[in-house]
């Protein structure tokens, strides 16, 4: 009897045919996730919010995003500014390209900042979400 004929199994010819243990770790826990949240969430919505029954909480909430909202402006200006200074001193193009890439990736961050609070408190109010009643986050 020759082993010749017979073909051999390698490794990646296994691994194609047989999903391992690792490859079904992610759907049972996503489908345990989605289990928990079908049934879990029901409970906690009935309950009242916390952040609102509490006295000062809502009201250090919008001043503390409003004073990270103002930081993140004042940091764009000067990220923008230092990038600037930086670029007219810089001879070499590569270098003038990652100080642009640096100034716009800091605008994006800066316009997410400013529109996250005001998005969050429209869809907030319009899905009925409980923190969204309480809290105003437009930094404004």
């Amino acid at each position: 009897m020759s082993q010749a004929s017979t073909p051999t199994e390698t490794f990646e010819n296994r691994t194609e045919r047989e999903p391992t243990t690792a490859s079904k770790i992610p759907r049972v826990a996503v489908l345990t996730l989605v289990l928990f949240s079908l049934f879990a969430v029901q409970p906690v919505a009935a309950q009242t919010n916390a952040v609102c029954s509490a006295d000062k909480l809502p009201s250090m909430i919008e001043g503390f995003f409003q004073l990270t909202t103002g930081l993140g402006i004042v940091g764009l200006a000067v990220v923008w500014q230092a990038d600037s200074l930086i670029e007219m001193f810089t001879l070499q193009p590569e270098q003038k390209k990652g100080l642009k890439r640096h100034k716009r990736s800091a605008m994006k961050s800066t316009v997410v900042l400013v529109v996250l609070g005001p998005l969050y408190t429209v869809a907030g109010s319009m899905m009925n979400l409980p923190l969204a009643d309480c809290v105003n986050l437009v930094p404004w």
